[in-house]
């Protein structure tokens, strides 16, 4: 496949991640394009045109009439489901994954929510309007998101079992979050398994390391 088949806009360390590590994963070919992440670029029409909320990542898929998606979690499942031959989710329909979906989605709605708060609570609010009891409350709710990780990843490798899975992807981007926005280090029993996540190939290829 071409070069230029999946297109990333991307911003390092940003959502974009999750697609590129699951290409690197599944061996597929893609391309980068920088995106000038400036409050002014972000706000242009030139980038709302790309996406109308002005966030990173957008994915473009030319083997696709252009097809054209803003979402990190929705890009993970659309290059899964077109390009994945059966990899690295369960079949769709079973238990495992509709397990696979809910941690899929809980890695974005519910785990990486108040880690964007914090990001856009620092934003909007610099200096000392910066309200650290809302912020606070906003790194307890993604404490409480790593405590229901604990149980599930206590007596295996990865969240759906021995096998890695793109909910590893999903739950691991937010992870890396969490390294950067809590004051504290990870759980002891997050810890091995993050380690597990960012020693892959994959990954390191994503973060540029």
């Amino acid at each position: 496949m071409g070069s230029e088949m999946i297109q990333i806009y991307h911003v390092p360390a940003t959502r974009g991640v999750r697609p590129i590590w699951l290409c690197e994963e599944l061996g597929l070919s893609y391309e980068i394009l920088p995106v000038d992440f400036s409050p002014e670029y972000r706000a242009s029409a030139e980038w709302r045109a790309m996406n109308p909320v002005g966030k990173v990542p957008v994915m473009i898929d030319t083997d696709a009439n252009d097809l054209k998606i803003y979402e990190s979690g929705a890009m993970v499942q659309y290059i899964l489901d077109r390009y994945g031959e059966s990899r690295l989710q369960p079949t769709p329909g079973t238990a495992e994954h509709a397990i696979y979906l809910q941690w899929s989605w809980f890695a974005e709605a519910t785990f990486a929510r108040p880690l964007g708060e914090i990001v856009n609570h620092f934003r909007e609010f610099p200096g000392d309007k910066t309200k650290e009891d809302v912020v606070e409350e906003m790194r307890d709710r993604a404490r409480l998101s790593l405590d229901a990780i604990i149980p599930e990843i206590a007596n295996k490798d990865y969240i759906l079992g021995e096998q890695f899975s793109a909910a590893d992807i999903m739950l691991g981007y937010t992870i890396m979050l969490c390294e950067k926005y809590l004051k504290e280090t990870l759980p002891e029993r997050i810890q091995p398994y993050w380690e597990r996540l960012e020693a892959r190939p994959a990954y390191r290829a994503a973060m540029g390391l």
